[in-house]
């Protein structure tokens, strides 16, 4: 420890939590009936097998997570969320009734970092864009003025 501070864990750990715990909670709610009605150990059991399929992403506040996140982001995390507690519930269900059905294979990559992300152009780049489009668009000027005289 770089502090002679004595750390109390339940103090400290209250303020991280992993971004997907409350969407999966939600997602949980919304797809199951039975969960609805209060079942909240089936609750624990599908949440708990959905983040299990998910990568973790702790963080202090939901706003870390959604302020760098494009809506492309956005919607692939709902539809991952979507996948993965549907999966844990047909999972859950199918162990209840004691057969063995085997979850299908995790699809690791979620854009959710900026790391996954192509690297932006450099400022260079982007102004030799623009370069090689502009002529394009001053010889279609030239032409239309062109026919006007």
């Amino acid at each position: 420890m770089l502090t002679n501070r004595t750390y109390v864990l339940d103090d400290e750990v209250d303020f991280l939590h992993n971004y997907y715990e409350r969407l999966v909670v939600q997602e949980v709610h919304d797809q199951s009936e039975r969960v609805q009605q209060g079942d909240r150990d089936f609750l624990a059991d599908v949440a708990c097998v959905a983040l299990n399929r998910l990568p973790p992403r702790y963080i202090r506040h939901d706003v870390d997570m959604t302020f760098f996140m494009s809506p492309q982001d956005m919607v692939e995390i709902e539809q991952k969320v979507s996948k993965a507690v549907s999966d844990a519930l047909s999972y859950v269900e199918s162990r209840e009734r004691g057969e063995s059905l085997r979850l299908p294979p995790v699809e690791v990559s979620l854009i959710s970092t900026r790391g996954d992300k192509p690297a932006k152009e450099g400022k260079a780049a982007a102004v030799e864009k623009i370069a090689a489009v502009k002529p394009a668009k001053s010889e279609s000027k030239s032409k239309t003025s062109k026919k006007k005289t």
